[in-house]
């Protein structure tokens, strides 16, 4: 799991007003930024065919994170906070530890997909504080920090707290319509109820609950398990002879490792030559992803 500075938690916990939440709301944001290109490489990495299943998965993943950090923007700009996007300090220096994380714990890349890297990284990302162990119908392949979801548990605690008072923000600066997502996930923060509805979603998409896999919708599992049954190779599916009720012994996902594109990991633009087609690529790249933070 990330283990994250306990200062961050620490400091939603004393926050006596809204201005002490917003730099643990702007680190979120950057959290929840940085998962997306590693989990998009991987799933372009992916060849269409055989591992196109794998693909979707990753890439529904890869969107649900962008909802989440859609989520803390609309949350800081509801406490009169102003998320900081279009900086050259918001854009990870890959590879790295993700932001609010300890240093020498988790260390995050862009890399081709791999069974190894959905274990090592992707599942460690969204790993909850206790995981559900569930039975695999198949042989499995061979300090105290706080965790971010004790992060967001505190954060919800505390807008709860603080109550209606710090929703200062102007309603213009919420994101909502437009922006490619459901009204029932993606929808005004304007008080209270609506903040700590939006909040437990990011929570229990990407972890589940202590008891089901489930997500806050109940109809998807969470990121983790998704993730896990990619590397079990089965479908997760409710099982009777099972003590937690489930285990990995649905349909078969299949995993095609030569349908991969072969790439060298975190590729720089500094690693390909000037002119080349491949230079000009990633610089083209770079210019449209720096754009998108821009409008952001």
């Amino acid at each position: 799991m990330i283990s994250i500075e306990s200062r961050y938690v620490e400091a939603i916990e004393t926050a006596v007003g809204a201005v002490d939440l917003y730099e643990g709301l702007q680190k979120a944001i950057e959290l929840e930024h940085a998962t997306i290109p590693p989990y998009l490489l991987a799933c372009y990495s992916l060849i269409e065919g055989q591992n196109s299943p794998l693909r979707r998965v990753l890439l529904s993943i890869a969107k649900e994170e962008m909802l989440h950090m859609a989520i803390v923007c609309n949350v800081l700009n509801a406490i009169g906070g102003k998320p900081e996007i279009a900086t050259e300090q918001f854009v990870p220096q890959y590879p790295s530890a993700l932001p609010m994380s300890i240093g020498e714990g988790l260390v995050v890349g862009l890399k081709k997909f791999s069974r190894e890297t959905l274990r090592d990284t992707f599942m460690k990302i969204e790993e909850p504080e206790n995981p559900l162990d569930f039975p695999v119908v198949a042989a499995r392949a061979a300090v105290q920090f706080k965790t971010i979801g004790m992060f967001y548990s505190a954060l919800i605690d505390k807008i709860t707290e603080l109550g209606e008072g710090i929703f200062t923000g102007s309603s213009d600066r919420q994101v909502v319509v437009g922006a490619g997502f459901a009204q029932g996930l993606l929808f005004p923060i304007t008080g209270v109820q609506t903040a700590t509805k939006a909040l437990r979603w990011i929570l229990e998409d990407g972890e589940g609950t202590s008891a089901s896999p489930l997500d806050a919708s109940g109809e998807e599992f969470a990121h983790y398990y998704r993730f896990a049954e990619i590397y079990h190779g089965r479908k997760l599916v409710p099982s009777t002879s099972a003590s937690q009720g489930y285990a990995y012994a649905g349909d078969r996902i299949v995993f095609v490792p030569e349908k991969v594109y072969d790439f060298p990991d975190n590729p720089k633009a500094a690693d390909y030559a000037l002119g080349s087609f491949a230079r000009g690529m990633v610089d083209d790249f770079n210019l449209s992803y720096s754009n998108v933070l821009r409008d952001l």
